[in-house]
């Protein structure tokens, strides 16, 4: 007698980086679990991954890394795809939904610097690496003698940097998230409070991607790995950072998150060097709109001035 055949895999597609392989292995074992399916881990290369050197504003922005798994899922190649949330364009995609936003991890930034040094513990002139424009300009303002680097690579690379025998930073930083999945946390230094850095839109957040039309049992099991909370809160970021008309590699930040059954959203657009600033915040009632919470936020920043600051950042 032979058994019952086995299930198709639940093909996922991903790039091959430590982080891509960690997010989207997790993800995909907790939609199968309790079936008798595997999880078949696709592997695609994107334009971020074969042109490692250039900075990202030059060659699209975050969303470089999206287009590539995106049309595998299109092509029928993959089932199932994950992002860093924080990577996804605000524009929707024709023919992809955006199914499952699990909970958020920590959406901080982090400080890993020799020594084990805090910001305000780097000594003046201290040379401190990002590839983040929103992170480099916080940094300025925080602290205007820093010599921010522009940084490209995978987490391993950015941390050698800093902490590597062959060392040339005295610091850089990264999105806590990405350090806790990789199990890099003891890398940290100092976690920056939002007062400090605010985090970019959706940090922290994963988006699970799939055809507008899937199979029920995947359906059923994204529902089930919904996080309504950070549904609602990287709604509101991303609703602002569209309606500023801002790429995802823009000096602008946003962070919203549930106080006493409102939805909090504070934000702010900066200069390269830190000088100027437009920030705000304004909350939403339960019930309310995530998404207008965002557009009416952005909407008060532009009226300060948000637009003007942006078009130079990005001219530069």
């Amino acid at each position: 007698m032979t058994g019952r055949p086995a299930r198709s895999p639940l093909r996922l597609g991903t790039r091959a980086s430590a982080l891509a392989l960690t997010q989207s292995g997790l993800v995909g074992e907790a939609l199968v679990a309790g079936t008798d399916r595997e999880v078949e881990l696709v592997h695609v290369r994107s334009q971020g991954d074969v042109d490692r050197t250039s900075p990202l504003a030059r060659i699209g922005g975050t969303g470089v890394f999206v287009t590539a798994v995106r049309q595998a899922l299109l092509d029928g190649d993959v089932d199932v795809i994950v992002h860093s949330c924080k990577d996804l364009p605000t524009a929707p995609a024709p023919g992809i939904a955006l199914s499952c936003v699990p909970a958020r991890e920590d959406p901080r930034d982090a400080l890993c610097a020799a020594g084990g040094r805090t910001l305000d513990q780097l000594p003046r002139g201290a040379r401190v690496g990002t590839g983040s424009p929103r992170r480099a300009a916080q940094l300025l303002r925080a602290r205007p003698d820093l010599e921010v680097v522009a940084i490209r690579g995978n987490v391993e690379t950015r941390l050698a940097r800093a902490l590597g025998a062959d060392a040339d930073l005295d610091a850089v930083v990264l999105a806590a998230s990405g350090l806790r999945r990789v199990g890099k946390e003891e890398s940290i230094s100092e976690l920056l409070p939002v007062e400090v850095m605010l985090p970019a839109p959706a940090q922290g957040a994963l988006a699970v991607e799939t055809r507008e039309s899937t199979e029920p049992w995947l359906a059923t099991a994204l529902a089930g790995h919904e996080d309504a909370a950070t549904r609602d809160a990287v709604t509101a970021e991303r609703a602002l950072l569209r309606t500023l008309e801002a790429g995802c590699s823009a000096p602008v930040a946003a962070f919203a998150e549930r106080r006493a059954g409102s939805l909090n959203l504070r934000a702010l657009a900066i200069s390269t060097d830190g000088a100027r600033v437009v920030e705000g915040e304004r909350s939403a009632r339960e019930g309310e709109s995530a998404a207008q919470l965002g557009q009416e936020l952005a909407r008060d920043l532009l009226d300060r001035g948000a637009g003007t600051i942006l078009a130079e950042a990005t001219a530069l």
